[in-house]
């Protein structure tokens, strides 16, 4: 009886260590792959903006028709990338196609923002006034959530790879979270600066 008894502590003593450490990678995972989908919320809600500043803008600045149709396929394809990538939280290809795609609109959001500068009554239109306010709202919480989301990969990756957890990561296909980097990232670290003469 005695010997039951060791030998059943000893495998308590072996089987919960690791049920637990599972089960705090399996928290840490679901953690970044929440903070993933707050990003997409916010990108969702920046492509949604940018129809709109677009079609403020175009009546405006009718000679720049080349950077309004960069901006909309930039947009177009930052989308694109980002439903692609929803389901793919941590997966190194999908965050660098989609750092890639929101550097690029960050870029020529950049480009139109300032082409918009040499137009008064653009300026001065109170629809291009708020949605510009809104798109500087957003890259503010677009900064925010990528910056949780990398915080939560950061823990994660730390469990996979540290002692005792990584043995359990390693038996049951945990693996490494890919940051999200943006290729332009001083577009969405520092918000755009929106000035009004």
């Amino acid at each position: 009886m005695e010997t039951i008894i060791v030998v059943l502590l000893v495998l308590l003593a072996l089987v919960l260590p690791s049920v637990l450490l599972y089960n705090r990678l399996v928290r840490k995972r679901n953690a970044f792959k929440n903070a993933f989908a707050q990003i997409d919320v916010q990108l969702k809600r920046r492509h949604d903006l940018i129809p709109n500043l677009v079609e403020t803008v175009q009546g405006y600045m009718k000679h720049e028709r080349e950077t309004l149709t960069a901006v909309i396929e930039a947009r177009n394809t930052a989308e694109q990338v980002r439903q692609r990538t929803s389901g793919s939280a941590g997966d190194p290809g999908s965050m660098a196609q989609l750092g890639r795609a929101e550097g690029e609109l960050g870029g020529v959001l950049g480009r139109l923002f300032a082409l918009s500068e040499a137009y008064p009554d653009l300026k001065a239109n109170e629809n291009f006034k708020s949605l510009q306010e809104e798109l500087t709202s957003t890259e503010n919480r677009v900064a925010y959530a990528r910056q949780a989301y990398n915080d939560a990969a950061m823990r994660y990756n730390n469990a996979v790879e540290t002692v005792p957890s990584n043995i359990i990561a390693g038996a049951f296909n945990f693996t490494r979270a890919a940051m999200l980097e943006f290729e332009d990232r001083e577009t969405l670290q520092e918000p755009p600066k929106v000035q009004f003469s």
